[in-house]
């Protein structure tokens, strides 16, 4: 129930889930007016309690629910403009709901929505409730199975993972299913339909996988997507070297989209850009377009591992995704261009942006301990000061050493919703050093001052 007053959520106040969705399936209708969605879940309990089953969900017309193939009438649930509560539950059943949106009236861009006649999805922070009744929070993860069905004119009917099945339903509309292998939060689901035209490439990898590229955009459009192709197989190639890490699906696709209210999005397997930020022509692109391009394409492709394979816990952890994601696209730029100039560049960046936001009444922590809204916190001090705090410990730790957390990291917690103190531990493992005292770098506001002293790893003061 909404207050006047917001109420702050605060990292103490975590609780893990009381149930978890282990499988999810999804059907769209797609229409501007009134999509039908309909969501079946695998839910299962948590622990020994008998909480009820509690939803998120916003702007939803619910035209039905059934618990273990049996229809629930109004009287066994209770619903809110916010939340749908289900008090008597079984320990493991099956969830089914159908809801109807209205794509076309949703201005917001959070959820499902319409952008230049196509229909796009934006999910990150907590757009999925506005799709239909879920947990939405980033700590429940789930195995996604999505088919779309919509009318011919929609021409490409895109989903995270690979495709499965598509065909013709006859009255002119078609359909498409897409089947995700991994465990994702909500906020990384992805849906895009509509007619676009597509530029297509290929990346082998290191052992011997091709994988299918394609970036799609308006009609007449695909050729300015080209820099932005090359770069991603130059991303691609470079995680697999410096990282280790190897893209897992069969496809990777990116989509421009002409109204975002980010500048690009890392949704599994089908990253979702503003347009500005991936096509660019050479008679009126600037060099710095084309170091943007780069840039950004590199980083929501990095996020496959550091915020999708291993995504935050809860939105408190936000630098461990961000954070650490420009600190590995800083590193791509570096190795693609020169190391000296584009840190140089970095600590300009930082400088003009991070150390006037610290230096403000808006400083706050890389790591949060309160916030009223999470939108609030998608600023430099999350992002670069979150990516400086990740080179320091390299710098502290040594090249090799912090290879070896890096890798330690993705094989613990591949899969998984992990906090920064999952992080750190695996360097302070690997490195047999007590990191305790680096947590102050996460859990105080302001820019350190260079006469203040103080052990890296020993008390909890802004050292230098």
């Amino acid at each position: 129930m909404r207050t006047d007053t917001p109420q702050p959520i605060r990292l103490v106040d975590y609780r893990p889930p009381a149930y978890r969705v282990d499988t999810i399936d999804l059907t769209f209708e797609l229409d501007p007016h009134a999509t039908r969605v309909s969501a079946r879940l695998g839910v299962v309990r948590v622990g020994e309690h008998t909480a009820p089953l509690v939803l998120d969900g916003e702007r939803l017309k619910l035209m039905s629910l059934a618990v273990d193939g049996i229809l629930r009438s109004s009287d066994d649930y209770i619903l809110t403009d916010e939340q749908l509560t289900i008090p008597d539950v079984p320990a493991a059943f099956t969830l089914e709901t159908v809801v109807e949106i209205a794509p076309a009236e949703n201005t917001a861009l959070e959820g499902l929505y319409i952008s230049g006649g196509r229909f796009c999805t934006q999910c990150e922070a907590e757009g999925f409730r506005k799709i239909t009744y879920f947990p939405d929070r980033p700590d429940v993860l789930a195995r996604y199975c999505v088919r779309i069905e919509g009318p011919r004119a929609l021409q490409h009917l895109l989903s995270n993972g690979n495709l499965i099945e598509q065909g013709e339903l006859g009255s002119d509309r078609h359909f498409a299913v897409w089947q995700d292998p991994f465990p994702k939060p909500c906020y990384l689901f992805a849906l895009v339909a509509g007619d676009l035209d597509v530029l297509e490439g290929e990346h082998l990898t290191t052992t011997g996988r091709r994988i299918a590229l394609r970036l799609y955009t308006d009609p007449g459009q695909s050729e300015r997507a080209s820099y932005a192709l090359d770069a991603l197989k130059r991303s691609m190639a470079w995680d697999e070297a410096v990282f280790g890490r190897e893209y897992d699906l069969d496809l990777f696709m990116i989509v421009a989209v002409r109204d975002f209210n980010f500048g690009a999005m890392e949704n599994k397997g089908l990253n979702i850009f503003n347009s500005s930020l991936l096509l660019a022509d050479p008679e009126t692109a600037t060099d710095l377009d084309y170091e943007r391009i780069e840039s950004v394409v590199a980083h929501e492709y990095f996020h496959n591992w550091t915020g999708d394979r291993i995504t935050c816990r809860d939105w408190f952890q936000l630098c461990l995704k961000e954070g650490l994601t420009v600190f590995r696209d800083q590193e791509f730029s570096s190795d693609m261009r020169s190391r000296a100039v584009q840190r140089i560049k970095d600590v300009k960046a930082l400088r003009a942006r991070q150390f006037a936001e610290d230096a403000g009444p808006l400083a706050h922590p890389v790591r949060p301990s309160s916030y009223l809204k999470i939108d609030n916190f998608y600023t430099a001090t999350i992002y670069e000061k979150g990516a400086e705090v990740i080179r320091m410990l390299k710098t502290l730790l040594g090249d090799d050493t912090f290879s070896a957390g890096m890798d330690r990291y993705f094989e613990r917690f591949d899969g998984t919703a992990a906090t920064v103190e999952d992080f750190i531990g695996c360097f302070a493992q690997v490195s047999g050093r007590d990191l305790t005292g680096f947590f102050g770098w996460y859990e105080q506001a302001g820019t350190p001052s260079p006469g203040q002293s103080g052990e890296l790893t020993g008390d909890k003061r802004r050292e230098c």
